[in-house]
């Protein structure tokens, strides 16, 4: 006989020694969105949202996120394959390592690209020498430190997808006669579609709010690297109102990708 699963029961009766630091907590984490929302320049903001340097760092923040997510889906759907699918030595080293972006600092981030990528790094003094590429200071480069902080994200919820997944679909189909590559094309992908969905959305969201490795490893030029963290950044030092104003376009971004994940991630099972 087969036991029920336990679920969660949901109490009314909160004891007030979880109550009052629960609430103190809410309020921490939405003071200052109330905030942003009472001192916004709501007559103004039709102005400040239209202003060409607005539209072109929004322009730039979309096209390097979209182009950093397609980058992390290109190689991190590989990789997560690789950690969930595959034994080899060191596995955990190597899982630790991809995730590592997601703990170091942002700016430490960007000085690691500069010492790799940069005309004098490890690799860039190469691509400059012999194929005359150079990265850092270019919109390349904005979307290459996207691709590293945001990657890990993708990847993380791609391994844990393919982890959930049945193996036996993939085996049987290479029974059948299908290489490895096709059983996880044919056979994999479309099982695992909703996690790339869902890392792929949470890539994008933290490549369009990126700003340490963004401004350390590409600059802070309008037009060719000045996405819309560092336009916030520059604005909140000259002009306050259009910071806010900026703030506000990523919030209702972030509020959109909460939106999107909302079936999968926010809503009680």
């Amino acid at each position: 006989m087969t036991r029920p699963t336990p679920t969660a029961r949901r109490t009314r009766t909160v004891p007030l020694p979880l109550l009052l630091p629960a609430l103190v907590g809410l309020a921490f984490l939405l003071l200052p969105l109330a905030a942003l929302l009472v001192r916004a320049p709501w007559r103004t903001l039709p102005d400040q949202l239209t202003s060409p340097e607005v539209w072109e760092a929004l322009r730039l923040s979309l096209v390097c996120a979209t182009a950093a997510t397609a980058l992390s889906l290109l190689i991190g759907v590989p990789l997560a394959w690789l950690l969930a699918r595959t034994e080899f030595p060191g596995r955990g080293l190597v899982r630790a390592l991809v995730t590592l972006p997601l703990v170091l600092p942002p700016v430490v981030g960007g000085v690691a690209l500069l010492l790799a990528l940069g005309r004098n790094g490890v690799v860039g003094q190469w691509l400059d020498s012999w194929f005359g590429i150079t990265l850092p200071f270019t919109t390349a480069g904005v979307i290459l430190a996207e691709t590293f902080v945001a990657m890990p994200f993708l990847v993380i919820s791609v391994e844990g997808t393919l982890r959930a997944a049945d193996p036996r679909y993939e085996e049987a189909a290479t029974t059948l006669g299908a290489s490895r590559f096709t059983a996880f094309r044919r056979v994999t992908l479309p099982m695992i579609a909703p996690g790339i969905a869902a890392g792929a959305v949470l890539a994008w969201a933290r490549a369009l709010g990126e700003f340490g490795a963004t401004i350390t490893f590409a600059g802070n030029f309008p037009g060719r690297t000045q996405t819309m963290p560092l336009a916030v950044y520059l604005a909140l030092q000259n002009d306050p109102a259009a910071a806010i104003a900026l703030s506000l376009v990523l919030l209702a971004v972030s509020i959109t990708v909460l939106a999107a994940l909302r079936d999968r991630w926010l809503t009680p099972r």
